[in-house]
C-alpha cells in the first residue's frame, strides 16, 4: 500500500497526471492488442463488467438488444469480462468470446479479462468508480454486470446496479443520444 496508495490519492485530488475523461484510457482486446477508448469519441458508452456463469449472465441478451437498437444513433456497449465475483468467468478469452457469441449473439466489443477491484484493478475501472461511486459512496464494484453510462463528452453520466436490467436503461441512454 504505502507509496502507491499515496500516489493514487494525489492523482484523484488532481495533483498528478489526472485522467479527465474516458478518452485518456485504453483497453486490451482479447488478443492483447490495445484499443484507445478515444476510438469511441462522440459515442455514448455503456461499460459493463461481465461473466459467463452468473445469475445475471442472461443480461447479455438485453445488452445486445440495446446495442443493436441504438448503435446507429451512437451507442456502443463495451463488455469487460471479470473473474473476481464467485469465480464466474474462469474461461480463456476465446472461450468467453465463443460463449457470448453462441449463447447470446453478442456483437458488441468484448475486451480482455480484467480486475475491477483491488490492487490489480484496471485504471479505467479505478477512474469509473471514483467518478460514479455506488450506494453510500462506496466505490467498489459489488458484482458482475455493474453498468456505467458515459456520455458523448467522455464523462460518466450514471452508474447502475447489477440487478438493473439493460432494458431499464433505455431511457437514460436515449437521453444522452
Amino acid at each position: 500500500m504505502g507509496m502507491h496508495a499515496a500516489a493514487a490519492g494525489l492523482e484523484r485530488a488532481g495533483k498528478g497526471p489526472a485522467m479527465t475523461s474516458i478518452y485518456d484510457f485504453s483497453a486490451a482486446r482479447p488478443d492483447g492488442s490495445a484499443v484507445p477508448l478515444s476510438d469511441y469519441r462522440g459515442k455514448v458508452m455503456l461499460i459493463v463488467n461481465t461473466a459467463s456463469r452468473c445469475g445475471f449472465t442472461p443480461q447479455y441478451e438485453g445488452l445486445e438488444r440495446l446495442y443493436r437498437d441504438l448503435q446507429d444513433r451512437g451507442l456502443v456497449v463495451l463488455g469487460f469480462p471479470c473473474n473476481q465475483f464467485g469465480k464466474q468467468e474462469p474461461g480463456s478469452a476465446d472461450e468467453i468470446a465463443s460463449f457470448c457469441s453462441l449463447n447470446y449473439g453478442v456483437t458488441f466489443p468484448l475486451f480482455a479479462k480484467i480486475d475491477v477491484n483491488g490492487p490489480g484493478a484496471a485504471p479505467l475501472y479505478e477512474w469509473l468508480k471514483a467518478e460514479a461511486p455506488g450506494l453510500l459512496g462506496s466505490e467498489a464494484i459489488k458484482w458482475n454486470f455493474t453498468k456505467f453510462l458515459v456520455g458523448r463528452d467522455g464523462q460518466v453520466a450514471d452508474r447502475f446496479a447489477p440487478t438493473t436490467k439493460p432494458e431499464a436503461l433505455r431511457g437514460a441512454i436515449e437521453a444522452l443520444l
